[in-house]
């Protein structure tokens, strides 16, 4: 019976240690990624958890050590591209450096929830809280906590007065806009995102500011969506009937590539061909914007990258390094939705 459950029973250090030929001292040094383990030592012990697919007991290792090797993520709105992307950047990114990710999502970022969520992670003993804070109740909400634990903030669009890494927003827009005053378009309208949304409004500066820097006008007629395609089919239809009213609209700059998709497809219906009469750029660079009709130009969001940046931000919080992570560039990425300025085709 005894050699039932031994062989039953999960593999412990004991059996690691005896597999690589090491004391369990060594072993318990080797997970915990102690720097005074000759590297071919290293190398038998992960060989040997790997054989035998250990799994260290976290909440035991958390005792001894006082790490749990574990990150808090709170976040909202995570059915939205960019957010989920952000969480599986920063998941990506949290496991390459030895560390889980524990997830709260809420339904609303208001201060009561985001407090309670972070006390959650404080009593699970994490070692680090990463917050998503697009919005600005998000945003007013963390700047009340004061946990007992490192928080971050990762992905914010503006002034944030903890720790924080975004991608550049206002860059980005400028590209965009760029990109289509370099085609000959007298001037670029812009499809805006939600306007509690920071990333939203960093996008409305970028495009602004580089409007004014070219002497281009500014066109007073903003519209709005709510990030989904079915709000940037409302634009287009909008603009699609100023154009029939003799408008000229001949470059659009929507907020993402979702209220793009929206746009291109009431375009389409209105008659208008792209880029031939309006040229369309969005914004994030989604795994099927190069399969849009036309492929769509976008900007590209490095998630991966802020991921990266937020799991080394709250790592030198937790070790109490100053660390201030430059902003993640995006990048433009041209394709078949722009083409010169009808004018000047």
């Amino acid at each position: 019976m005894a050699s039932q459950v031994a062989a039953s029973r999960p593999p412990g250090l004991a059996d690691v240690a005896a597999r690589a030929g090491v004391s369990h001292q060594t072993v318990s040094r080797v997970i915990n990624a102690h720097p005074s383990v000759a590297p071919l030592t290293r190398e038998r012990v992960q060989q040997a958890i790997a054989e035998l697919g250990y799994r260290p007991n976290r909440a035991a290792r958390a005792l001894v050590t006082g790490s749990s090797h574990t990150i808090g993520l709170v976040t909202v709105k995570i059915n939205q591209y960019g957010p989920a992307q952000t969480m599986l950047g920063l998941e990506n990114a949290a496991r390459a450096a030895g560390y889980s990710l524990s997830v709260s999502i809420l339904d609303d970022a208001t201060a009561g929830a985001m407090r309670e969520a972070v006390d959650t992670f404080v009593a699970q003993r994490v070692d680090g809280i990463v917050a998503l804070s697009t919005y600005d109740d998000a945003a007013e909400a963390l700047a009340a906590l004061d946990p007992v634990v490192p928080l971050v903030a990762v992905q914010v669009g503006g002034a944030e007065d903890r720790p924080a890494v975004g991608v550049d927003q206002e860059t980005g827009a400028r590209l965009a806009t760029r990109h289509l005053l370099g085609l000959g378009h007298r001037t670029v309208h812009h499809v805006a995102g939600p306007a509690d949304s920071q990333e939203a409004r960093g996008r409305i500066e970028g495009w602004r500011s580089e409007l004014l820097a070219a002497g281009a006008p500014v066109p007073e007629d903003m519209l709005r969506g709510d990030w989904t395609p079915s709000s940037g089919y409302l634009a287009g239809k909008v603009l699609a009937a100023r154009i029939r009213g003799g408008e000229d609209v001949t470059a659009v700059f929507t907020a993402n590539d979702q209220m793009a998709l929206g746009l291109l497809a009431a375009l389409h219906e209105g008659g208008l061909r792209v880029p031939e009469d309006v040229s369309v750029v969005g914004f994030d660079d989604l795994p099927e914007a190069a399969y849009f009709t036309p492929p769509l130009t976008t900007v590209r969001q490095d998630f991966a990258e802020l991921g990266r940046r937020g799991v080394q931000l709250v790592l030198a919080r937790m070790k109490g390094e100053d660390l201030h992570p430059e902003p993640v560039p995006p990048a433009l990425l041209v394709r078949s939705s722009t083409g010169p300025s009808p004018a000047r085709a």
